[in-house]
């Protein structure tokens, strides 16, 4: 019977570990979303390593991100991709540094790895466009651009780089088209 009652503790103390990770994950998110970097980090550290949601290891590269350290940020949404390989916020979130580097190919990868399990994000579409777009690839980039209107054409900046494709691709009309849109939005403030 006492082995029995041993037992039982052990595993109520397991459970409530398990739970309070889980609690703890959700308190810095939390406190992410309430702009509280110092208790969202503060939070995270509690959490054990290997007990670590891929949204916790996202949290802990947005948090070295915002303190320019690129090289830890790199690696913390590396590990939130080993957590859950579906987690595309973490692709997209590294295809952006990658994008902002110039390193297109590993962009472009990244963002289309993230589409693969979002494809209802227009964001991921339009910064897919921009690597195109600074490839010089630009029936791609209009592709993309497309499926990114489609999926929320009140977004100003995707007129404008529609307009600047078809500019660059001797579609003056089109080129004009998108660009009154581009104004109209900025116009309305609908951005």
């Amino acid at each position: 019977m006492k082995r029995r009652s041993i037992l039982i503790i052990l595993l109520m103390f397991i459970m409530c570990s398990c739970f309070a990770d889980g609690d703890l994950s959700k308190q810095a998110t939390a406190f992410y979303s309430d702009n509280n970097h110092e208790k969202t980090l503060d939070t995270l550290l509690q959490i054990n390593e290997n007990e670590r949601t891929a949204q916790d290891w996202l949290l802990l590269g947005n948090l070295l991100e915002e303190k320019g350290q690129v090289e830890e940020t790199v690696f913390m949404y590396q590990k939130s991709i080993s957590t859950d390989t579906k987690f595309y916020r973490a692709y997209y979130n590294l295809a952006n540094i990658y994008l902002a580097q110039n390193k297109l190919n590993l962009a472009i990868e990244n963002y289309k790895t993230a589409i693969k399990y979002n494809k209802s994000n227009p964001y991921i579409h339009y910064n897919l466009a921009c690597a195109y777009i600074k490839q010089g690839k630009m029936k791609e980039a209009k592709s993309t651009l497309t499926t990114a209107l489609t999926l929320k054409n009140d977004v100003p900046e995707i007129h404008y780089n529609l307009a600047y494709v078809y500019k660059s691709m001797n579609k003056a009309k089109l080129a004009q088209a998108y660009l009154d849109n581009y104004n109209k939005l900025k116009a309305d403030g609908l951005n």
